[in-house]
Parts: structure tokens; sequence; C-alpha cells
């Protein structure tokens, strides 16, 4: 089974000196938050805030080159989390074919983002990330912390 999912936006963890994604399902439920580098963040945040740079970054050529075949993005699915480590898959549709592409899980939701696709997170996924470790991280919080983060 699958959740869908939402990003509802990006956090800076000063403790580890990453930004975090913050996905949710669609009732307020569920919360999956996905440690990424700050290039990852940013390409997340431009196609959040729908800002076209001067130039395509990877993000935009990738969506441009399947624009050009007339490939299609179906969805993002984060299908698994092992040792601290999420993955993901890019359900492409091709002429009459699907594809699943292996992908880092921040590639993934920037592509979807770009392409209007869902994204989904595995209920495994879901079940998997441990709620101690994420109260943990959550209790060291300050407020000052946060960076943007939509409601």
């Amino acid at each position: 089974m699958i959740t869908q999912m939402h990003v509802k936006g990006l956090m800076f963890d000063p403790y580890n000196n990453a930004y975090i994604v913050v996905l949710r399902d669609e009732d307020q439920a569920e919360m999956l938050p996905i440690w990424v580098g700050k290039s990852e963040a940013s390409a997340i945040s431009l196609a959040l805030e729908n800002v076209a740079p001067p130039r395509p970054m990877t993000h935009d050529f990738m969506k441009s080159f399947l624009d050009a075949y007339n490939a299609k993005v179906i969805s993002t699915v984060i299908t698994d989390l092992n040792e601290h480590t999420y993955f993901a898959k890019v359900h492409l549709m091709y002429e009459d074919s699907e594809y699943a592409i292996d992908s880092r899980p921040s590639d993934a939701i920037a592509l979807a983002i770009r392409s209007d696709a869902p994204i989904f997170a595995s209920d495994s996924v879901i079940r998997k990330q441990s709620s101690e470790e994420l109260e943990q991280w959550l209790e060291n919080l300050k407020p000052e912390d946060f960076g943007k983060l939509d409601s």
C-alpha cells in the first residue's frame, strides 16, 4: 500500500547541517521528514515557489528532456528506508509502457513538483520512520531553527 504525500515545506536542521523536506499525508496524520543537501533543497524550493532560474537546473533539464520525447512523470514513490537512507522511484509513461526508475528521493520530489505529479510513500516507509528518533529531534528544536514551513 502507498499513501499520497504532499510537500509541506523545507526546514534547516542545524544539528546535521542539512535541510529537511517535510512530507505530510492528506489527513495530516502522517509526517515523513527527509534530510537532503543544500543544492537538493534549493531545487525543491525553486520548484515550490515557481521560480525559473535564468538557465535550466538539472531537474528543469530532466523535465524538458522528458517533454521533448512525450514521456510523462506519472508519480514518485518513496519506496524504502534502510539505515537512515530513503529510496525512491520515479514512474514514467512513455508511449504505451510504464517505467520505474531508481532515484534519490530529493531528485524524485523535485521532478514530481515540476511535473505536477503526485508523491507517494510506501506504508512500510511510514511505519519504519522511527517516531522515537523523530520525537528526540523535535525536542531539540528551537523556534529559530525553523525556516520556511507551510502550514
